[in-house]
């Protein structure tokens, strides 16, 4: 099977394209989940403090025996740790759980502006980060508006930012002005939770490729530069998604599905999460 291409962080942290996500994986199947994956041959897992299967992760990854170094981690700080004693405390809770020393990416779950200062909070992910105990940090559902503000008023550029993108909503807007500031694009819901499966478009293209609508979707969003984590607890679906480095959509296939953009989200839109979320 082909190997999973790596993206340069803005710090030159390397960072597998394809990764294996555990959100809403319950804690008692996140171990068994992960270690297929490592199987499989993901190298990169997608974690948060939110998601309450941080241990779990770190358990499959040390007792399948890889070393540390050769699988990259994630984990996001959640969304009631507001204050600098707080986010340092639940930084140190999470490598304890997950029995690492450090972390390979770590990074604020939300803006929430109305609830707390998130550039007071990036203040704080700069000092842990100064403390060499985690590779790199960055954002999750930032909008340019709020990228702008924190760049404005940091030292440090974050080195993702992980969004909400599928075909149904390509965050054009967002990717530009991450690129503009060598910031990754990372999508979480990439196949929008199962409904590119009921696409004509896509399913048109699937078939006439031989390959599943999961499968084209992941393609479409690694050839356009971002880094890409679906989740499952199907050992075969597991497979199926990592598939996806020994073909390619051509230029029509990439266009037809872009064209299929029609704002939809899954999940919560950044600009009115105005309220921790459960």
């Amino acid at each position: 099977m082909a190997s999973v291409p790596t993206i340069a962080l803005n710090n030159g942290v390397q960072i597998p394209q394809l990764g294996f996500g555990v959100f809403q994986i319950k804690p008692a199947e996140t171990a068994a989940a992960t270690t297929a994956a490592l199987e499989i041959g993901y190298r990169h897992i997608d974690t948060a403090q939110m998601y309450g299967n941080e241990k779990e992760v770190g358990q499959a990854v040390r007792e399948f025996g890889i070393d540390r170094g050769e699988v990259f981690v994630t984990s996001k700080l959640n969304n009631n740790r507001l204050e600098r004693d707080d986010i340092l405390r639940s930084f140190d809770q999470s490598l304890a759980d997950l029995g690492f020393d450090y972390l390979d990416l770590f990074l604020i779950h939300w803006p929430l502006p109305a609830v707390s200062d998130y550039v007071a909070r990036w203040k704080v992910m700069e000092e842990i980060y100064a403390g060499g105990r985690v590779k790199a940090i960055g954002v999750s559902n930032f909008q340019p508006h709020h990228l702008r503000n924190l760049l404005a008023a940091s030292e440090v550029t974050p080195a993702v930012n992980q969004i909400e993108v599928s075909p149904f909503l390509t965050q054009d807007e967002v990717r530009a002005v991450n690129a503009d500031h060598e910031i990754v694009t990372e999508a979480w819901s990439p196949i929008a939770r199962g409904k590119v499966a009921g696409d004509p478009v896509i399913g048109r293209i699937a078939e006439r490729l031989g390959r599943s609508p999961a499968q084209v979707t992941l393609r479409w969003h690694v050839q356009r530069g971002d880094v890409v984590f679906p989740k499952s607890v199907t050992r075969s679906r597991i497979e199926e998604n990592f598939a996806i480095f020994d073909f390619a959509l051509d230029e029509s296939d990439m266009a037809a599905i872009s064209a299929l953009d029609r704002g939809e989200r899954t999940g919560p839109n950044p600009d009115e999460m105005n309220r921790i979320p459960s």
